[in-house]
C-alpha cells in the first residue's frame, strides 16, 4: 500500500504554498483564504482569495493563517491543507498520500506539532517535518552529504534563515522573522512618512518588487502608486523612484545582514574555510529583490550567489528528501 501512496513534498509558507512530487510542481498558490464570516466557511483560496484583499465586504474576512511562518489559525490551515492535496490526490482516495512539510528552523515544539497535526488533518497516511534550509539545501543539490561546510540562506515572506550544513544535517542556524513582509512594511512607513500617503501590503509589495533594490542601481526605476492622504482622507497620486526604496529598506536589511554574521560567527573556523571557499547561496522569494546578492557579499565579505530555482528548491528538496530518508531520518524533527 505504501508504494502505491503519493509522496507529496510541502512548503508551507506564510506567503505561498507549493506541493510537488518528485520533480513535478502540483500547486503554487498563495496562502491566504477568504471567509464568510458567518457561517465560518470558505469562499476562495489560493490566488482567488489574495485577488479579494482589501476588496470585500464586511462579512467577508481575507486571512493569512500562517505568521512568520508557523501556524496562526490551525483550522483554517487544515482545511487549506486538505483542499490542496485533495485537489492533488482526487476526491476519491484510495491511497492517502505521505507528507514531508517544510518548517522554519527553530520553532518550538508546540509549533510543530501544530504542523503535524495538520498534515494529519489534511488527510494523509504519515507526515515528516523537515527544516527549510535542510530541504533548500537538497533542492539546489548542494552537496550536504559530505564534511565540508556549506551555508543557504533562505530569504521568505515571513522569515529569514541561514544554515551552515554538513553531514546531512545542520550544524548552526538562524531564523529571523524581518523578512519579506518587514520590508513591506519598511515601505508603507517610508511613503506615510515622505508622502503622507496611507497605502497597502499589496502596494507595498509591487513596489518593492517593480522598482525595489537593496542597493543603488544604475538604472533608475520609477512607479506611480495612488494612495489615501492621511490628512483629507482623499485619493492622491505620487511617483517613487528605485533610491527611495533602497533607502527605505535599508534598516531591515542591515538586520538580517546581522542575523547572517552571527550564524557565521558560531560556525567552526574548519566549516567557515570552506563556506569562503564555495560562496553563499540565496534563496526564497526576497532574494529576488535586485542586488541583494552585491548587498550581502559586500556586508559578509564572502561571495553570495542566486541559485537557478530559488522559489521552488523547499518544495523540491521536500519531495526528494523521501528518497533519502535512511540518511536524513536522524536529523529530522521528531514528533514521537
Amino acid at each position: 500500500m505504501a508504494g502505491l501512496s503519493k509522496e507529496l513534498g510541502i512548503d508551507l509558507g506564510t506567503l505561498n504554498t507549493r506541493i510537488a512530487e518528485g520533480k513535478n510542481i502540483l500547486i503554487q498558490e498563495p496562502t491566504i483564504v477568504a471567509i464568510l464570516l458567518d457561517e465560518l466557511k470558505l469562499v476562495e483560496i489560493g490566488q482567488s482569495a489574495l485577488d479579494m484583499l482589501g476588496r470585500v465586504p464586511e462579512n467577508i474576512e481575507v486571512n493569512r493563517p500562517l505568521r512568520h511562518g508557523v501556524i496562526a489559525e490551525f483550522e483554517i490551515t487544515e482545511n487549506l491543507l486538505r483542499e490542496w492535496v485533495r485537489q492533488v490526490t482526487g476526491r476519491m482516495l484510495l491511497f492517502r498520500p505521505s507528507l514531508m512539510i517544510a518548517i522554519p528552523y527553530g520553532i518550538t515544539s508546540v509549533e510543530r506539532r501544530a504542523v503535524y497535526e495538520a498534515g494529519l488533518g489534511a488527510g494523509s497516511r504519515d507526515v515528516n517535518l523537515i527544516q527549510q534550509p535542510l530541504a533548500a539545501a537538497i533542492g539546489v543539490e548542494l552537496p550536504i552529504g559530505t564534511p565540508t561546510g556549506n551555508m543557504i540562506i533562505s530569504l521568505g515572506g515571513g522569515t529569514s534563515q541561514a544554515a551552515v550544513l554538513a553531514m546531512n544535517g545542520i550544524v548552526t542556524a538562524k531564523t529571523s522573522r524581518t523578512a519579506g513582509l518587514y520590508l513591506d512594511d519598511a515601505i508603507i512607513d517610508y511613503v506615510r512618512e515622505k508622502y503622507g500617503l496611507i497605502i497597502g501590503q499589496p502596494t507595498a509589495e509591487q513596489l518593492k518588487i517593480q522598482i525595489g533594490a537593496a542597493i543603488p542601481q544604475d538604472e533608475q526605476k520609477m512607479m506611480e502608486i495612488q494612495g489615501q492622504d492621511q490628512v483629507t482622507g482623499l485619493p492622491r497620486p505620487a511617483s517613487l523612484t528605485s533610491d527611495e526604496i533602497v533607502e527605505a529598506i535599508q534598516r531591515p536589511l542591515e538586520d538580517i545582514a546581522n542575523m547572517i554574521r552571527k550564524v557565521l560567527e558560531s560556525t567552526p573556523p574548519e566549516l567557515i574555510s570552506d563556506i569562503i571557499d564555495r560562496g553563499v547561496a540565496l534563496c526564497g522569494g526576497t532574494s529576488l529583490l535586485r542586488g541583494i546578492d552585491r548587498f550581502l557579499t559586500k556586508s559578509l565579505g564572502i561571495p553570495a550567489y542566486l541559485v537557478d530555482n530559488p522559489l521552488t528548491c523547499v518544495v523540491e528538496g521536500s519531495a526528494k528528501s523521501f528518497s533519502m530518508l535512511d540518511v536524513l531520518s536522524r536529523n529530522l524533527p521528531s514528533m514521537s
